[in-house]
Order: structure tokens, then sequence, then C-alpha cells
């Protein structure tokens, strides 16, 4: 008891900077699908992984933390959110995931539009998410724009990576937005590609080209990055179907970095997602056909793509991703626990970890920054109070970038304004 009053004393502390700390006795977590260490130590020194593992020695100087056999992890990376961006997805002007009447589309920075105070992210910050990985929402074409990975620190300066990977929409919505079909899609696809080399080429005379040039000039340059490899394109796509159409594309464009967000029956081409090294930031549990590109939905679809060896983490698209990340620790414990269904396929406790953590920093290029505790990476350690894929376990102590973060959340507040009905007068809140 007295190590648990004298760890909640260390741990409940908020500083202002970042420290250099070493939190030792820990069941650590690297977070690359390796097993817990029991013993282990992680120091942390200006804002970055120092050292992790069994025997790591607390340099002298630096401030201990004993977590008493906790387990110690690092932050949970939310592989698909568009946290930041909405906050009420009926107010328009709370919702700065999509453009519809802009002539922009590729174009599209959601950087700017991260809102550091919105309530998710002190929610899910609670929760041991670290990082975010945000996307825009398309309207009009089948690019949606530059998505972000934003930190979920207590600060005002959210934004780690801007423009760090293109969103594009491939199945219904693409071809909705392409003019009604998937072969509009795939035309869109080719001819934004072609217009992207062409301003790559003579960016001063891209204009010359005049309405032959589908794109505008921003959102030709936009994608340059996305045609020679420098940045990942992101694409939502559900059907096998479909998935197997962009690979064919992809042989056609071999520098595009692809990586499939969704993908409900991913499980049906795993081969060919393997072959064409196309990593997966998936639904975790979608197992109803919700729709004509979901008929072939199970649970098992992540495990099944694990097991043939495809890439694949986590992601919350379509299912509440302005706010509730946070599921993403339920929906790998799920995964655990398919495990011991007969006829069903999930992942290991290891493997289901990392789908939240190292995997998806790894699908978009950021896996020597991000999503685990190997030396050189952010300073993102949350300290638990049990298993962090069970239910009923807590968050002790949050770290962003060594920043010891603060746990109270808008609801917490709310629950101690009312916890005791008082007699007389409403809160201030209630008066006109």
């Amino acid at each position: 008891m007295k190590r648990l009053l004298l760890l909640s004393a260390a741990i409940l502390a908020t500083p202002v900077a970042a420290q250099t700390v070493a939190i030792t006795n820990a069941k650590l977590v690297i977070g690359d699908g390796s097993a817990p260490i029991e013993g282990g130590t992680v120091v942390v020194r200006d804002g970055r992984v120092v050292a992790a593992g069994r025997g790591v020695a607390v340099p002298a100087g630096v401030s201990a933390v004993d977590a008493g056999g906790r387990w110690v992890t690092p932050g949970i990376v939310a592989g698909f959110t568009r946290m930041g961006i909405i906050e009420v997805d009926g107010v328009d002007e709370t919702a700065d995931a999509g453009a519809k009447t802009s002539p922009f589309h590729a174009a599209i920075d959601i950087a700017s539009a991260v809102n550091s105070s919105t309530s998710s992210i002190p929610l899910n910050r609670a929760e041991g998410v670290t990082r975010a990985i945000v996307a825009p929402d398309n309207a009009g074409s089948i690019f949606a724009g530059m998505g972000a990975v934003i930190d979920l620190g207590a600060d005002r300066a959210p934004v780690t990576r801007p423009r760090a990977f293109q969103f594009m929409e491939y199945g219904v919505d693409g071809g909705r937005a392409a003019g009604g079909s998937r072969p509009a899609a795939i035309a869109m696809f080719r001819n934004a590609m072609a217009q992207a080399k062409d301003f790559a080429r003579d960016p001063n005379h891209y204009a010359d080209q005049g309405k032959d040039a589908l794109l505008t000039r921003a959102d030709a340059e936009a994608l340059v990055p996305v045609a020679n490899g420098k940045v990942p394109l992101l694409v939502h796509v559900e059907r096998a179907s479909d998935m197997l159409a962009l690979i064919d594309l992809k042989r056609d464009f071999p520098a595009v970095k692809m990586v499939f967000v969704g993908a409900a029956e991913g499980w049906m081409v795993a081969p060919q997602l393997v072959a064409a090294r196309i990593p997966v930031i998936a639904s975790a549990l979608t197992d109803l056909p919700n729709s004509f590109d979901q008929l072939g939905s199970t649970q098992s679809n992540v495990g099944r793509m694990k097991a043939a060896g495809v890439l694949v983490g986590l992601g919350t698209i379509n299912d509440n991703d302005a706010r509730q990340a946070r599921l993403e620790k339920q929906y790998a414990g799920n995964l655990v626990a398919l495990t011991k269904l007969p006829g069903a396929t999930g992942l290991d406790w290891n493997a289901a970890f990392a789908a939240i953590t190292s995997v998806p920093a790894e699908a978009i290029g950021m896996g020597d920054e991000i999503g685990s505790l190997k030396a050189g990476r952010r300073g993102d350690v949350v300290v638990w109070d049990g298993d962090p894929l069970e239910l009923g376990t807590g968050v002790a102590a949050v770290y962003i970038d060594g920043v010891k973060q603060p746990l109270r959340t808008r609801q917490d507040a709310l629950r101690d304004r009312y916890m005791v009905p008082q007699e007389g007068a409403l809160p201030k809140a209630y008066e006109r």
C-alpha cells in the first residue's frame, strides 16, 4: 500500500516542462510486438526515449519513479481519426473535415484547423492516447486533402507533422465523388497523377493548360509528393474487388505509397496485399454487411490479414472518429478475446497492442518517431493500473514528449460539480 501511495504522489503532480525521468520496476511494453518485460525501466531525456528494457541503469541525477510492477507502455497512436477538426457533427461551424463548395480538394491542409481545445483531446489523453492520425473528409473529389499527425498534449501546438499524407476515397463514396462510378474514380486518379507530374516538370507554365487542367494549380502541387512517393496516400476502401483494382493501379504508379483504410474485406485478398506491400489501417470490429462494399465483413478480418503477413493496425474511420479513439484499446482487447473462440481468428496480446501503437506509426512512415519505446522515439509513455487492453483498467500517468500531462477532463469536472445535489438556486451556468 505504501508503494502505491508513493507512486500516486509521484505521478499525479503535473510539471510544466519536459523531464529527464526514469520509470523503473515496470511491466514494460516496448510496443513493437514483443512480449512485456518484467522489472523493466524506461529512461526519457529531453523528450526522447534514451533506453528501455530490463537491466537499464538509471543515470546519475535522474529522478526515478517506481512503477510498483504496473504496466508501462508507449502511448496509443490512434490510427485514423478526425480528432480536433470536428467538435459537433451537426454544427457546421465546429466542423472542418470537409469543404463541400471549395474549388480546392487535394490542396486542403487540415493542420491549421486542429483545435487543441476541443473536448475530445483531454478525454482521449486521459485514456492513454498520445498521438492521432487526423484525416480530412472528401467532398467533390476523390481527394480529400492533406492529413496531419497530432499529439494530445495540453498545449497550443498540437501538430506533430503537417501534410503527413494525402487522403482519398474509393468504393461507393469515391465513385460518387468522381461522377458516379468506380471507373470514373480510376480515370480521375490517373489524370491527377499525370497533371501532378506536369506541374513538377514545369510549375511556371502549369496554368497555361487552361481548361485542360482539371486540377487547380494548388491541387496539382499538393499531389506531387504523392506521385513521387514522398508522402503516403491513405485510401478508404472496403470491398475486396476494389482493393484488387487499386493494386492493379499501383502497378502503373509504383512510386505511390498506398495505405488502405477500413478494408472490411481485406482478408479475402490478403496474399495480394502482402505481395503489393500495402499496409492496412483496419476497422477492428466491422462484422456486419452495413453496405454493399462490406458484404464479406467478419471480426476475424484483422487476425486473418495479420496471419497472412499484412502489416495491419487499427483505426476508427466512420466510427465516431472525431471523439472515440480511446475505444481502440477495447477493440484490441476484443481481438485478443477472439483467439479463444473456436473458428475465429484474432491477435495475441503483443500483436494487438502493437496494432494500436507501432503499426499505425509504421504504416504512415513515422515508425522511427512514435509508437514504441525504442531508443530515439518521442517520449510518449503511459503508466496503467492494470492490463491496458482490459476494460476496467485506468491510466495513472501520461507523458507526451517527456512532459507530464494533466488527466482531468470536462467529465470529471461535471461529475464533481453535480455529484452531491444541493438545495437552493441553480448553478450560475443556468441563470439568465
